[in-house]
């Protein structure tokens, strides 16, 4: 699954340790959403977009292309 938390991530100036703390998840999560090898649940996907200040779509949306 692609996503954009990684570029969301950095423009937030947050390391991975920092957005799983605030997310309530490991930095090792926060690694394999980034990477695409873990689909995390709607709730962890809200809480992500809140912590960086972006929306679902902007970081998970996915055409049907893809």
């Amino acid at each position: 699954m692609k996503n954009k938390v990684k570029l969301a991530r950095v423009e937030a100036n947050l390391t991975q340790a920092e957005l799983a703390m605030r997310t309530g998840v490991t930095r090792q999560t926060i690694s394999l959403i980034e990477k695409g090898k873990y689909n995390p649940s709607l709730k962890l996907c809200l809480q992500i977009c809140y912590t960086v200040n972006k929306t679902l779509d902007e970081l998970f949306w996915v055409d049907k292309k893809e």
